[in-house]
């Protein structure tokens, strides 16, 4: 049983272990994509765009830093190594040929919808299994994913 939490029966707290792991590779991912994006938009509206992605990556960030705590109090590993996060997440990879402001915005988007709906069944899962906790970090990730992709689509035309 994990040393910081009492009351957490053994498959709540593995279960949790892996959606939160699982969930830290698409997020690191997908604010590794939203890096690429930052660095690399161009376009008319480029200085909001730019702004943007950058806002989103620093919320995103902080839902990953809450879940990699949340596996360590879970007596886990939080694992977010370059090539375990390559290996692992189940987003698309990140074209690098894109210039475009709206191609940018499609493309993050698009991964923004894939982790916001993996975080929504990890909702369930971490929920059934017991651990209403890690299931509130969650629905506090997917919150903020589903209102920061309301603010990317918004550019789009």
């Amino acid at each position: 049983m994990a040393v910081n939490v009492k009351g957490l029966k053994d498959n709540a707290r593995k279960t949790s272990i892996s959606e939160l792991n699982a969930r830290l590779a698409d997020g690191i991912a997908l604010g590794l994509a939203i890096k690429q994006a930052h660095w690399n938009v161009k376009g008319p509206n480029f200085i909001a765009v730019h702004e943007l992605f950058d806002t989103v990556y620093a919320r995103l960030q902080e839902h990953i830093d809450v879940m990699a705590e949340r596996v360590q109090i879970l007596d886990g590993v939080a694992v977010g190594t370059a090539q375990k996060v390559a290996a692992d997440t189940t987003l698309k990879e990140y074209p690098t040929d894109l210039v475009k402001a709206q191609d940018h915005i499609k493309a993050v988007c698009e991964r923004m919808r894939d982790h916001g709906e993996k975080l929504r069944e990890a909702i369930d899962t971490t929920d059934e299994a017991g651990d209403a906790d890690t299931a509130d970090i969650f629905t506090a990730a997917s919150r903020t994913a589903d209102k920061d992709l309301w603010f990317m689509e918004s550019h789009l035309e």
